[in-house]
This record gives structure tokens, C-alpha cells and sequence, in this order.
């Protein structure tokens, strides 16, 4: 998606409240507030500091939850995430040298 000049389809704006956030992903609100706390994710705040949540969150809790379905706790899912995103910006890097 295209982000336009106001934000609307931008996947990285922050939409959601953490507890609209935790109901569209199947979690409990105080397990968003650990992965926050751990560094699996990052929401952006309000002024007033209330946490919001973007599309690309709701993608990111929804592979954590996929990982620990799976057998991995936070340590390992931390380290997964990590390489994904290795994997990404090795993968963009590369189209950009045969471009």
C-alpha cells in the first residue's frame, strides 16, 4: 500500500487501541504489553502516550503468535524476528545492486 499525503492506507499508522489491537489478533492486552516490553514490537503513541497499533503490528503479534503456537518462547522468537528482518534487508539489498 501507498501511503497517501494524509496516512490513510499507510501500514505503519498507528489505528488501533491496545485493546482493539488485542482482540483483532486473538491475544490478551497484558501479553501485547510483554512483547512490547521484551522488544518484539514497537507501537507509536499519542501525544498523551496511549499506545496505537498499525497494520503492520497486527502482522508482526500475529507471526509471534504463530511462533509460540509452534514451541517458541520469547528468547527464540526474538531471534526469529530478528533474522527474518536480516533476511529482508539482505533480500532488499540485493534487488537494489541488480537494479
Amino acid at each position: 500500500m501507498t501511503p497517501s499525503a494524509n496516512g490513510e492506507n499507510d501500514p505503519e499508522r498507528g489505528l488501533y487501541g491496545i485493546a482493539v489491537a488485542a482482540d483483532l489478533v486473538g491475544m490478551r492486552v497484558q501479553n501485547l504489553r510483554l512483547y512490547e516490553a521484551r522488544g518484539l514490537l514497537l507501537p507509536s503513541r499519542t501525544s498523551g502516550g496511549t499506545r496505537r497499533y498499525s497494520d503492520n503490528d497486527l502482522v508482526r503479534l500475529r507471526r509471534i503468535r504463530q511462533l509460540l503456537d509452534e514451541g517458541l518462547n520469547l528468547a527464540g522468537i526474538e531471534k526469529v524476528l530478528g533474522l527474518e528482518r536480516e533476511v529482508r534487508d539482505l533480500e532488499s539489498a540485493a534487488r537494489r545492486r541488480r537494479s
